[in-house]
């Protein structure tokens, strides 16, 4: 259920802003959504199992912040990442 380094690398790597960026929000919301769609798929065949919802309502709650915190400071970065990952509209 958890996302491999080498993926969370690749998503770093196509995120980032500079080279020794990993902590950006747009990194942070990218990676939080790689982390989501692998766990909204393990839970569309175990339906029952309530503390990875828990822990998926946790990480979609942690992204929306994000999210909120990139419309605030920088309108146009945060449009470029939601398009950039299929989020909304």
């Amino acid at each position: 259920m958890t996302i491999t380094a080498e993926a969370k690398a690749n998503v770093v790597e196509e995120y980032r802003i500079h080279d020794k960026d990993t902590g950006s929000p747009e990194v942070q919301i990218a990676i939080l959504t790689t982390r989501i769609r692998e766990l909204t798929e393990h839970l569309q065949t175990n339906k029952k199992d309530h503390a990875a919802r828990r822990g998926l309502l946790k990480m979609v709650g942690r992204r929306a912040s994000l999210s909120k915190y990139l419309t605030r400071t920088d309108r146009e970065r945060y449009k470029t990442v939601i398009s950039r990952l299929g989020l909304r509209k």
